[in-house]
């Protein structure tokens, strides 16, 4: 991996992210229902922007709540809720979740296609039904309700640690100028966006009692990206 784009093929399109990231997932969540109303097909090379290995604690429940609250309230349809299980059972860390969509690239696990529905996949099993994302096992048993990954392929590969050499890169290449925060989206042909469709500011330092307020919520961005990737594709299979 060279640069912020990650993949060189004008059909898939880079994004780097935390899963524990609202803001990421409601981008994701934006891009992969235009994409399906669209009919058109979307594939993603994830990367990883772990936030608890930039700010060397676990990312707060006290920020992801609010968060959360102001994003399923914007945008309903995403289902999510405030974390519904045990206090004790909260996500502290998203890194074996990042590792496995890392591990899912693997053609034996399932490739970019396992990778990007794993990754959809966790997101939804997090902010829409209270799972423990960090435990192995829940991460694994998420992965058998995939079409496109070979869970037990994905098992064994965990099991020699891949997905971890992989987000440490990322993670290190995410400390250079290039790329902002999660999410931030690129594309082989030069477009970046950093967390796109999304006007909003927070009231105050978090760790004080500020909140997020979200003061508007573009869509358009997505059908916009889309457009760009096949007019990109299109170029490619003319010349």
């Amino acid at each position: 991996m060279t640069g912020p784009s990650g993949n060189d093929n004008v059909d898939v399109l880079t994004v780097w992210s935390d899963i524990g990231c609202p803001w990421a997932s409601l981008a994701l969540h934006t891009l992969h229902t235009a994409a399906e109303r669209r009919g058109q097909t979307l594939l993603l090379d994830h990367h990883a922007f772990p936030l608890e290995l930039f700010n060397r604690q676990p990312t707060p429940k006290f920020i992801v709540d609010p968060e959360v609250i102001v994003i399923a309230a914007c945008r309903p349809e995403l289902g999510w809720r405030l974390w519904q299980g045990k206090e004790s059972e909260y996500p502290v860390t998203t890194l074996p979740a990042l590792e496995a969509v890392q591990a899912a690239k693997d053609p034996a696990v399932g490739g970019l296609a396992a990778s990007g529905e794993l990754d959809r996949a966790l997101r939804r099993a997090f902010y829409a039904e209270s799972r423990c994302i960090s435990v192995h096992s829940v991460i694994l048993d998420i992965a058998e309700e995939c079409t496109h990954v070979d869970a037990g392929a994905l098992s064994k590969a965990l099991a020699r640690g891949a997905g971890r050499a992989e987000v440490y890169e990322q993670w290190r290449t995410a400390q250079g100028p290039d790329v902002q925060g999660s999410p931030h989206f690129f594309t082989a042909d030069g477009y970046a966006a950093h967390n796109p469709g999304a006007r909003f500011e927070w009231t105050g330092d978090p760790n004080e009692g500020g909140l997020p307020r979200l003061h508007a919520y573009d869509t358009d961005w997505a059908d916009e990206l889309l457009d760009k990737l096949v007019a990109a594709a299109g170029r490619i299979s003319e010349a």
